[in-house]
């Protein structure tokens, strides 16, 4: 059983938690992830490692209550167990010999992006970061990324944060003000990494995207997470998450993205009138 040694609300949606796994932080690196399990009897999903403390032998993940699992998970309490915490899994992101990078993270995303940017950070690269959400009630990890940033731009759809407008409106400018960067790396929506791969190879700049499909066992066996990437076929789970954006389809990722979107909306319902049927 792995204890839940911490618990805070980022926003309406996103909690971060930091959990007691010793043998899992001694591994973890920036880019891969764990699966865990809630109960005995629930589902399998993968998480990222958004951080980790060896000497404290914890691991961080961070998550979006999107679906009946992540719906259990935020209702457990500091103190609490999780029946399996698994990993870490996946290769780790590649930072070594990058001098100069710029990070973009959207939405729940940045839980990616934030570690990489931190060790990026650490082995003395220059850390221009990026990072993207709908309001400002969204906004997660701002001081952290500020800890570790040589330069940070927040933008909202709304501008009630930051600046108004998209990720790759900031990224442009930056590319275009005369920022040379060895390699973009773009954690977060889909459809929002389809379009910093798009921009940023009509500059030549390598592209790497951190990929998120559907997934069960994490070790390559089941399929379900599958990518086209330069027209082969790969698992996310063993040859990723981090691929090439620019050989992405990311049309392809995206269809099969939705397939279980309704199937994960009454999921969570059903949990949902459960929990309420218990507080009764």
């Amino acid at each position: 059983m792995y204890k839940i040694v911490k618990k805070e609300v980022l926003n309406p949606t996103v909690t971060r938690m930091e959990i007691d796994a010793p043998l899992v932080a001694k591994k973890a690196q920036p880019g891969q992830f764990i699966i865990l399990r809630v109960d005995a009897e629930g589902e399998r999903i993968p998480l990222t490692v958004a951080d980790y403390d060896r000497e404290k032998g914890t691991v961080t993940i961070i998550f979006q209550i999107v679906g009946a699992t992540t719906e259990k998970l935020n209702h457990l309490e500091e103190g609490e167990c999780l029946q399996d915490f698994v990993g870490p899994l996946g290769t780790p992101s590649h930072t070594d010999g990058l001098h100069k990078v710029a990070v973009i993270g959207g939405g729940v995303g940045c839980a990616i992006a934030y570690p990489i940017a931190k060790k990026l950070h650490q082995q003395g690269a220059e850390v221009h970061s990026v990072v993207g959400f709908r309001n400002t009630d969204l906004v997660i990890l701002q001081e952290e990324f500020e800890a570790v940033s040589d330069k940070l731009v927040i933008m909202t759809d709304d501008g009630s944060s930051g600046r108004k407008g998209l990720v790759t409106d900031a990224l442009k400018e930056l590319i275009e003000s005369g920022e040379q960067y060895d390699e973009v790396i773009a954690i977060g929506p889909l459809v929002m990494m389809k379009f910093v791969a798009a921009l940023t190879k009509g500059y030549g700049i390598k592209t790497v995207v951190s990929m998120n499909p559907i997934m069960i066992d994490g070790t390559g066996m089941c399929g379900g997470c599958r990518l086209t990437v330069g027209g082969e076929t790969k698992f996310a789970c063993v040859d990723g998450p981090d691929f090439d954006g620019h050989l992405v389809d990311f049309d392809e990722a995206i269809e099969r993205s939705s397939m279980y979107r309704d199937f994960e909306k009454q999921a969570r319902e059903e949990t949902c009138n459960l929990f309420a049927k218990e507080v009764q």
